[in-house]
Formats: C-alpha cells, structure tokens, sequence
C-alpha cells in the first residue's frame, strides 16, 4: 500500500510538473529581484573596548600601574553600566556634534549595537552605516568620546582603552545573494507542493481505470477507447478522393 501511494504521489507532482517549474521560477526571478534590487546595502563596523585598570582617581593623581583584585571586580560590576552609558543621549550628542552628521540621536542609536562578551570585560561596539567609512568613523569616535567621559565625567577614572580599532568593511553585511535564492527556491519548492495536493483534492475527473476500482471498489469490464471522429472523417473524405 505504501508503495502504491508514494507512486500515486509521485504522479500527482509529475502531471503538474510544468506547473510546479513556473511557480519555483517565479519565485527564483521574486528572489533575484529582492536581493539585487531592493535590498539596500549596509555596513558594519566593530571597535572593541577594555575595562584594563584604575589608574587615576579624582584627584587626577596615579598610585599604581599594577592591576589589583579590586580593580577587576570594579570593572566586572562596570561592564553592564557602560555598556548603557555607551549609547545615552550624552554620548550620541556629542558623537553627532563632533562628526557633523545629519543624524538624530535616536537614529544613531538604532545603527548602534553594544554587546559585553561575556566572562570578560570586553565591551563590543557595531555601528551599521550605507557608507561604509562613516560606519567606522562612527564607531571610532563613541569609543573615544566614552573613553573621554569616563575619565574627566562623574566616574573620573582612567580605566578604559580601545582593545580593537575600528575598520573600513569591505563588503555590506545585510546582503548574501545565495542565501537569499535559496530561500526563495525553498518557498517556491513548499508553494508548489502544495497547490499540487489541493489542485489534486479539487480535481474530481476520473483519469484511469484503476482509479475507478480503487474508489468505486467495482471491476472495470470494458474500456472505450477515445476516437477523434473528425479525424477519421477526413481520413475517409481523403481516400474516397483516390
């Protein structure tokens, strides 16, 4: 029975072959012109900075260049109130104001993505811009303006340096041509398969022999061929000429 029913599926699929081809090809050249065309191209760039030491205090003055127990649970308890500090309105504006870009403070912060590593105290910042060289100036200038606030602001200490600069991206980040195709090429594969099974289930034309015995539970006696009478008439009209 099993057997039967996969054969029975598979002619299903086949009879609607030339269907099932121009949906996935309409969904192919759907997906090609989303991906080339109507996909904006984006890019991101990523500066890292590290919680190292406490080196100044708020008489501005250095005990130490020796990192101490302290100043690592100091910094441990600092990576999530910086990596909200990394992206307040103080920050943005300055950040906007310093660059001369045509932005809104919550725009920039939308294009801005602060993540702490986790177990370390790494802070990663991942801007996202069109032009790619404004995306890592950007980030470049929130690290330096932070850095700046955190040492001469209302924490006055010095106990954060960029680990990994900022680079030009060199290739958008948002697009990837062949995965989009493919998932396109997926949707169009399942819509298919689909219109198929409910095109079948509407289908109510009897189309063989052996349909009507499965259905019907009745042996079939006699089948009549089909006969194109006009055809045949021509045939005759034909040879009565000769």
């Amino acid at each position: 029975m099993e057997e039967l029913d996969l054969k029975e599926l598979f002619n299903i699929f086949w009879s609607r072959k030339i269907q099932i081809g121009i949906i996935i090809a309409i969904f192919l050249v759907i997906g090609f012109i989303y991906t080339f065309v109507f996909v904006k191209p984006d890019y991101a760039s990523t500066t890292t900075v590290i919680l190292a030491q406490s080196a100044a205090t708020s008489t501005g003055t250095d005990n130490s260049d020796t990192i101490t127990a302290n100043d690592l649970t100091l910094n441990q308890k600092l990576v999530s109130t910086y990596s909200e500090l990394l992206t307040s309105p103080r920050i943005l504006s300055e950040v906007i104001t310093n660059l001369r870009i045509d932005r809104t403070e919550a725009s920039l912060k939308n294009s801005i993505t602060v993540s702490a590593v986790e177990d370390t105290d790494l802070i990663q910042i991942r801007v996202t811009d069109s032009n790619p060289e404004t995306a890592k100036r950007i980030a470049e200038e929130i690290a330096r303006v932070f850095i700046e606030q955190v040492a001469n602001g209302v924490y006055k200490i010095n106990n954060v340096q960029v680990w990994d600069a900022a680079e030009v991206p060199t290739a958008p980040y948002n697009i990837n041509h062949g995965k989009d195709l493919v998932i396109f090429l997926f949707i169009g594969i399942v819509i298919s398969v689909v219109y198929a099974l409910i095109a079948n289930m509407l289908d109510t034309t009897v189309k063989s022999k052996e349909e009507i015995e499965k259905k019907m539970g009745l042996s079939v006696l006699t089948t009549i061929p089909i006969c194109d009478f006009d055809l045949s008439m021509k045939t005759v009209s034909k040879g009565g000429r000769k």
